[in-house]
């Protein structure tokens, strides 16, 4: 590998480190059941904070509270992804790189 060549691995290479570091600081929210339930979720698929209305809360119904919270959940972590997708395609070009999203 020539020195060019080398150093254009390593710049892509830093320019990856700072847009992981950027997907950690980037969070995106989702919710369901009107905003009953709300998840925040970085870029790297962490899930920073769950947040129930406590209308949302029936000891008679707790199936639905689970899939509220399971719906805002995927949704979130969707989110996240598709953040993460066009945050990286504009570094590696459109390529899939494994690991990355």
């Amino acid at each position: 590998m020539n020195k060019f060549m080398m150093r254009q691995a390593q710049e892509l290479q830093a320019k990856l480190a700072k847009a992981q570091q950027e997907l950690a600081d980037a969070t995106v929210e989702a919710s369901s059941g009107g905003g009953a339930v709300k998840i925040t979720i970085n870029g790297q698929q962490q899930i920073q904070s769950v947040k129930i209305s406590p209308e949302a809360i029936s000891a008679e119904d707790v199936e639905l509270l689970e899939d509220l919270v399971l719906t805002a959940v995927n949704e979130a972590i969707a989110k996240s992804k598709e953040l993460a997708t066009q945050r990286l395609s504009k570094l590696t070009g459109g390529l899939k790189i494994p690991g990355l999203t």
